[in-house]
């Protein structure tokens, strides 16, 4: 293992849902802004080996890595504020780490001893640990263990952090603890008592937090502080507030104000140089004080969970703040757009509309008629993986006249399937982890729409995209749908597999295969949602070589052959 490694864990108290996640990766920020290499790992203690199989609706959306890993939405928070890439090891579930250990008894590896919580268990975590911190080798890596202080199934995780501390040294690990400091408005009264008992507990399993970060929706006083110092052994200087915020963009610099880095980095003798926030204050401002507004409609099945389509919410936010916009969301519910005139009012005001991916067959309908209109009246539109097959399926019913095209995920017995299993998928039956995952290449079409927003980011004409699905354009119906006037804007480089389409007579018709919300950053958003948004505010697309395509030069929309 990298002696270099330095680690901190963080915790959680109280309740669920604190925003644990978004302290790792904010802290995780202010160590980058200050040069240090970073990564972060998250521990989920339930006992499925990913969420690739879980509903959106229990666990949000699956962020998916360039190495092909189906993994907890956090993920994509950490990857977001740190800028950098992770892997299938950044993400490590009870599920997994029971796998191995029994994979381990199975082939006799324990030389036949009693395989148990300790100290097979924890040493497979520690183990994980190590892999992340000798495989990757950054300067810091932040350990998050996902729910709450006290929960069983967290425990093995608990206690082999806290073997991990002694194995590598005091002055090498340090543990943050977040907890909740509530305010009761009937009485007028912060209360630190939960958090009290919250480092109680987790004393009593063997842990003493360096530093406690207090979630609170008003403002600590000092009094609180010296409370809730005096009664957890923390040090005055390391309680550390993180109250409420508009956006989660301004909790790096919030904790930066708090002092939480420069308490980590002291706590693990390393030096704390000033921080380079130039671009993430920029970031902020143009988030809370933007000039314009702009509508889009995000059409889906899940929108019940906004954390189901979280990384196409934040692609989003990052491509409106770019331009000067603050983004609203209006949440379309596919099952409740049953004909065209349900889509139409449901799109009433948009300037825009994005239809995500999902998998089954609620709400398909829905999606195809939020398309078809889009596509009618030159909605800006762009689809995302299942948004992209519905909307090929769309133009083959209303444009090519294929009746009762459809997919074969849904409708296998459908006359026309220009949507159908990829070869390679028919003979697997587990569902988990075995779809086409991670990151492929993309060959653009020279002159096409996408090609020139990609290029206007200079990217070459072969970009990498991430993928999460099982089915795929047919390509005996490839020929058809071109001649009608489908637009094929992006293959695999073999050709074989259609990655993009759009349509070129319209302000914004694209639909990708792969999921291009997993790679938008904070102020470098994705070409793809750049591209819609500006389309939406009816900004000009720029190109390169000074090339512009105003919304007033194009063309009236393709429009159905239909009567």
């Amino acid at each position: 293992m990298s002696q270099s490694t330095k680690f901190v864990f963080v915790t959680g108290g109280v309740v669920s849902s604190l925003g644990k996640g978004i302290v790792a990766a904010s802290l995780g920020r202010l160590l980058r802004s200050r040069g240090y290499s970073v990564s972060i790992i998250k521990f989920d203690p339930y006992i499925n080996v990913d969420p690739g199989t879980m509903s959106p609706f229990q666990h949000g959306e699956v962020f998916v890595t360039n190495d092909g890993a189906e993994t907890d939405l956090d993920l994509g928070h950490y990857e977001r504020f740190i800028d950098t890439n992770l892997t299938s090891l950044n993400n490590i579930t009870s599920g997994r780490i029971y796998s191995n250990v029994i994979n381990k008894e199975r082939r006799g590896d324990y030389l036949g001893a009693t395989v148990q919580t300790i100290p097979h268990i924890t040493d497979e975590i520690k183990n994980a640990i190590k892999e992340v911190a000798n495989c990757l080798a950054p300067q810091f890596l932040i350990c998050e263990i996902g729910g709450t202080i006290g929960d069983i199934e967290g425990l093995p995780f608990v206690e082999a952090v806290r073997q991990f501390r002694y194995d590598v040294g005091t002055k090498n690990a340090c543990f943050i603890h977040v907890t909740l400091v509530p305010y009761l408005k009937a009485a007028g009264e912060v209360k630190t008592k939960p958090s009290q008992h919250s480092v109680n507990m987790l004393r009593n399993v063997g842990i003493q937090p360096d530093i406690l970060v207090c979630r609170s929706e008003v403002e600590l006083e000092e009094t609180h502080r010296r409370k809730l110092a005096q009664f957890t052994n923390v040090d005055p200087e390391s309680v550390i507030q993180c109250v409420d915020l508009d956006s989660i963009y301004e909790v790096p610099l919030a904790m930066e104000k708090e002092g939480l880095a420069h308490r980590v980095l002291e706590k693990l003798n390393v030096d704390s140089p000033e921080p380079d926030l130039k671009s993430w204050k920029a970031l902020v401002q143009s988030l809370k004080n933007p000039s314009k507004t702009v509508n889009i409609a995000l059409a889906g099945k899940y929108t019940g969970l906004s954390d189901a389509y979280l990384s196409v919410i934040e692609s989003l936010k990052h491509a409106a703040a770019q331009n000067d916009a603050r983004v609203n969301i209006h949440w379309v519910d596919t099952e409740t757009c049953a004909t065209l005139a349900d889509a139409q009012a449901k799109l009433a005001g948009v300037d825009g509309v994005v239809v995500p991916g999902g998998f089954g067959n609620r709400g398909i309908e829905g999606k195809i008629n939020v398309i078809q209109y889009a596509r009618e009246h030159n909605l800006p539109f762009l689809g995302l993986c299942l948004g992209m097959q519905c909307a090929v399926i769309e133009f083959a019913r209303h444009v090519a006249q294929l009746n009762g095209a459809h997919s074969g995920e849904f409708e296998d017995t459908a006359p026309h399937l220009v949507i159908d299993l990829m070869d390679h998928q028919k003979s697997i039956s587990d569902l988990g982890g075995t779809m086409r995952l991670g990151q492929y290449p993309c060959h653009l079409t020279k002159g096409s729409l996408t090609e020139k927003l990609y290029a206007a980011e200079g990217h070459s004409d072969v970009v990498m995209e991430r993928h999460r699905h099982r089915y795929e354009f047919n390509n005996d119906y490839r020929q058809m749908l071109i001649d009608a006037g489908l637009i094929i804007s992006g293959t695999s480089p073999d050709r074989k597999l259609v990655e993009v389409v759009e349509l070129p007579q319209h302000k914004y018709f694209i639909g990708c295969q792969f999921h291009p919300e997993f790679l938008s950053r904070p102020g470098k958003s994705h070409p793809l949602f750049q591209g819609l948004i500006r389309a939406a505010m009816g900004l000009p697309q720029t190109f390169e070589e000074g090339q512009q395509v105003t919304t007033s030069e194009v063309a009236s929309p393709v429009s159905s052959t239909k009567p």
